[in-house]
């Protein structure tokens, strides 16, 4: 009898047995410029190669184009507006998610899954009881090639556990200085590049000619603009290397042929016109999955997705998804909050949902929409917009429009909006003007399909006055769906 029963006991799963690694890898303002993506300048070929072994996908879009508030929606599958991460975390802005998001956050539900659970890098959401790892490593987070060093430890352990990874750069956000050998007035801003061509440890640095890159439609085309275009090129070719070396030591590891890898980022490119709207700069990302155990790779997907998707997905592939409920297999419990204390609502579930039964799929059924909620990003900048968009329209509610739009410390003085704003409020920022692109009206209404670049708002117009307001009634919906609390703004404003 003990013999069968030993016998019966081997023939059990081990723990994590078919269970993928999961590396979740996040960077920090980035559009997608790549050269899978179709930009011929820029050098990614390590990505491009990770392109080629999985599927990228196309139309992919942050919930908020603001660090924490996006990256509380990576890590939970829920909107900010519900989550409480509205705004910023660090120093004075001090937002943070509710107590109550525990039960469906990302790394302690992988936790309770069987993973074991890893992060390195930027973090830049809380509390950390809600966005808790077992493990937090350390490194240089504009050293993407450091940070992959620093990650051997967790692809050598011998453990009969599979690892969650959450892998977050710094870079290509803005920092380090200005570029002083800039000729102009305005100096641009170095990407968190070293100066005087200097190199970080184990990174071959990449430099660009500012008058070869391409400048995006929603940019001025600018001596200003170029030269921070070219740095920011080089920030991300910089994260490309890490990338590769942390391939190389997954290779050497063994762990290749086991490990996911998501490729994404928080938001847009971090200029005026992206970071901090809700325009396509400042929404689309990039977006790549290489899962070893896929049918088919080189896809390219249509797929309409949001940030909201990926703790769902995960979460799947960890096998601890309830599908029916689209919601944790076991919610996790937690603390209720002392007196004056809000723990915020329970979620009930994901805002989002797995696309992993579409991952092979070119332009899967079903997938046409987003929805983007942005409130804060630093605290002084209260400018809420709701966003509902499809493949032929794209609404934009700006509900304190008659205020000036309030801009990012860093964007206010980056060397591409200063040299236009000195010009005066007529001249050109990428199709728009400066004082359009500051004033702006309650309502938004762009055809996508044919003005990608939201350049003619047909809000005003009589003819599309119907269609408006079908689409005003679906983000009201969204709204109402998600738990938005302004919601009541369409009431009262």
């Amino acid at each position: 009898m003990r013999l069968f029963f030993l016998f019966f006991l081997a023939l059990l799963p081990a723990a994590g047995a078919g269970q993928p690694n999961v590396i979740l890898f996040v960077t920090d303002d980035q559009s997608p410029v790549a050269g899978c993506y179709g930009n011929s300048v820029i050098q990614t070929p390590h990505l491009d190669a990770l392109a080629k072994e999985g599927t990228m996908f196309t139309q992919v879009f942050a919930t908020t184009a603001s660090c924490s508030a996006s990256r509380s929606v990576i890590l939970s599958g829920l909107h900010n507006h519900f989550n409480g991460q509205y705004g910023h975390t660090h120093h004075f802005h001090k937002f943070e998610s509710f107590a109550a998001m525990k039960a469906f956050a990302l790394p302690q539900l992988m936790a309770q899954a069987g993973y074991r659970t890893v992060q390195i890098g930027k973090l830049h959401v809380a509390p950390e009881s809600v966005f808790h790892f077992d493990q937090y490593l350390k490194g240089n987070a504009r050293n993407a090639t450091q940070m992959a060093e620093a990650c051997q430890p967790v692809f050598e352990e011998k453990s009969d556990q599979p690892f969650f990874l959450y892998f977050a750069t710094s870079d290509p956000h803005r920092g380090g200085g200005k570029d002083k050998t800039f000729p102009g007035k305005h100096k641009p801003d170095r990407f968190g590049n070293l100066p005087d061509k200097k190199e970080y440890p184990g990174v071959k640095e990449v430099f660009y000619d500012p008058e070869k890159v391409i400048v995006p439609g929603f940019l001025p085309d600018t001596p200003e603009s170029r030269a921070e275009i070219a740095n920011y090129y080089q920030s991300c070719s910089r994260i490309d290397q890490g990338l590769g070396r942390l391939i190389e030591l997954l290779k050497e590891n063994g762990k290749w042929d086991n490990t996911v890898i998501i490729f994404t980022a928080d938001h847009g490119m971090a200029f005026p016109g992206a970071k901090t709207t809700v325009y396509e700069a400042g929404l689309r990302v990039p977006f790549i999955v290489r899962d070893p155990r896929a049918t088919k790779k080189g896809m390219t997907s249509e797929a309409m997705l949001s940030h909201a998707d990926i703790t769902p997905t995960i979460l799947d592939l960890a096998g601890a998804l309830n599908q029916k409920k689209t919601a944790p297999a076991k919610p996790l419990s937690f603390e209720k909050g002392g007196v004056g204390e809000n723990p915020g609502k329970a979620p009930r579930k994901y805002h989002g949902r797995s696309w992993l039964p579409i991952l092979t799929e070119t332009n899967p059924k079903g997938w046409d929409e987003i929805s983007a909620s942005h409130t804060f990003h630093e605290i002084q900048m209260y400018y809420p917009m709701r966003v509902i968009r499809d493949r032929k329209y794209k609404l934009i509610w700006n509900i304190a429009y008659r205020q000036p739009y309030p801009f990012a410390s860093d964007l206010w003085v980056a060397a591409t909006w200063q040299a236009q704003w000195e010009k005066g409020k007529d001249a050109d920022y990428g199709g728009r003007t400066v004082d359009s692109y500051i004033n702006r009206p309650q309502f938004e209404f762009f055809d996508i399909a044919s003005d990608p670049n939201e350049s003619r708002n047909l809000a005003g117009d009589p003819a599309h006055a119907e269609v408006l307001a079908k689409y005003k009634d679906r983000l009201k919906a969204e709204q109402k769906r998600t738990g938005d609390p302004w919601i009541m703004k369409w009431e009262y404003e």
